[in-house]
């Protein structure tokens, strides 16, 4: 898998960035709207489940490096949507769009540049009617790339996330919507 933008090179993850991810995973203020910052290990078992979701779909949330540099920025893409998030979701989506990226490069619009490459290849590669995007109700930045990606908040899709216990200031989620374009 290799997708292209202007400035980006999104690719299938490598050996290599093992620990590149775990920089972007162990971030602290990266990951604020999360549960928590992942340790060396953590990241290195989701590194590993990363790949056998790449191996079995064909496409996840990729490896996304700066195309000037070939550095390492973080991660953009497809995910398929598991149990029990997917009941959780209105209508059941199969997929979402999301991003995770190295916060020296934030502000400079690559999530959206990133995620419109992969919503184009989605689209065009998948048997999807729409794709999804969620995310904790506070974080804002995320949910501005949402909008910019031309995804539409329905309030009563937003939802209490079931992989996070009750009460839990992160619970309360968002979620977004793209339909396929009309040809």
């Amino acid at each position: 898998m290799r997708l292209e933008t202007e400035r980006l090179v999104l690719r299938s993850w490598e050996e290599r960035d093992r620990l590149l991810l775990a920089t972007v995973l162990g971030d602290d203020e990266g990951r604020r709207f999360y549960p928590k910052a992942l340790t060396t290990e953590e990241a290195s078992a989701q590194f590993d489940s990363i790949l056998k979701l790449q191996a079995e779909h064909g496409f996840c949330f990729g490896a996304a490096e700066l195309k000037a540099e070939g550095s390492f920025v973080g991660m953009v893409g497809l995910g398929m949507i598991g149990e029990p998030l997917r009941s959780a979701l209105r209508g059941n989506p199969p997929v979402e769009i999301g991003w995770q990226l190295h916060r020296s490069v934030w502000g400079q619009g690559l999530a959206p540049e990133a995620a419109k490459a992969w919503l184009a290849w989605g689209f065009a590669n998948l048997p999807l009617d729409e794709i999804v995007a969620f995310t904790f109700e506070g974080n804002l930045p995320s949910q501005r790339v949402m909008q910019k990606l031309g995804m539409t908040r329905y309030p009563a899709d937003d939802f209490l996330h079931p992989g996070l216990p009750e009460g839990h200031p992160l619970r309360p989620h968002v979620l977004y919507r793209i339909a396929r374009p009309r040809q």
